[in-house]
């Protein structure tokens, strides 16, 4: 099997929740291309470009605000950066996604899984975008907040979190499905961090091979999240260690492709994961 792709996150964001977002600065433009230009260097061949920070208690964007945010930086990217460079729009607005495929995007990364706008199926399936699907059931309003580790979604009541997550999951591809798009287009992420406790959290990761079994490419966006500060009592600039850890055990459950912030690093511990893996297989 081989290493899974790194996707390097680019947040054009003035409060993305791990402190790396660009808007803040003059010449966002600039410094996010800079930012890609290093992440497609260190091994990332997909970049994720969002524009509204999902953090937990985050204020919402404008549909025209986000689009001022992201196509430059999608459209400098894709002039500068190889053709076989993958570009994500990180967004739940059909209007905004369409805004990201036209510039030169061509998957959709949705927290919502196709439920918040009613025409981001349609949208995908207009310009054959492929499709990230989240388990999430995160609520906005219910914020847990810790100076140290940061804001957390708290947790609805799960019966018994693997079954649940496959469920939902199973219920958002039927959705896609029936609106057209291809099975081939789907990409599952479980939503790590998103409406879980600390434990159930750390429970996806360990068993994230029972999404794999449903036959779909498995998105792990694990980077910097709470739930490892709270595991390590770490604020956000120094879970790096920690979200090795979490990305090792990922590969060894089979996934796909991996969100991250740090991407060289990701990189090594995915080729040296993916190896040990491999070797695991054929003894």
């Amino acid at each position: 099997m081989r290493s899974p792709v790194i996707m390097g996150i680019v947040n054009m964001t003035p409060d993305s929740f791990s402190g790396d977002g660009l808007l803040r600065d003059t010449d966002y433009v600039a410094r996010a291309l800079a930012q890609a230009e290093k992440m497609v260097a260190d091994g990332a061949t997909i970049l994720d470009i969002g524009g509204e920070s999902t953090r937990p208690g985050a204020s919402p964007v404008l549909a025209k605000e986000e689009i001022r945010r992201i196509v430059p930086v999608i459209e400098a990217i894709k002039k500068r950066l190889p053709d076989s460079l993958k570009i994500a729009v990180d967004t739940t607005k059909a209007s905004v996604a369409e805004a990201a495929l036209e510039a030169g995007a061509t998957i959709i990364n949705d927290i919502s899984a196709l439920r918040n706008d009613a025409e981001m199926a349609k949208i995908a399936l207009k310009y054959g975008a492929a499709v990230v699907l989240m388990h999430n059931q995160a609520m906005p309003d219910l914020v847990q907040k810790n100076a140290k580790i940061g804001g957390s979604y708290e947790a609805p009541a799960y019966k018994n979190i693997i079954p649940d997550v496959i469920d939902h999951l199973k219920e958002c591809v039927a959705i896609a499905v029936e609106s057209g798009i291809a099975r081939e287009k789907i990409i599952l992420d479980p939503g790590i961090g998103f409406g879980k406790t600390v434990q159930q959290n750390l429970t996806l990761i360990a068993r994230l091979g029972e999404i794999k079994a449903l036959g779909f490419p498995v998105l792990a966006g694990l980077s910097r999240k709470s739930f490892i500060g709270h595991v390590l009592d770490a604020s956000v600039e120094d879970r790096l260690e920690g979200t090795a850890a979490c990305l090792a055990v990922a590969v060894m459950q089979g996934a796909d492709i991996l969100r991250v912030h740090d991407v060289k690093c990701a990189v090594r511990i995915s080729q040296m994961a993916a190896a040990l893996r491999n070797s695991m297989a054929k003894s």
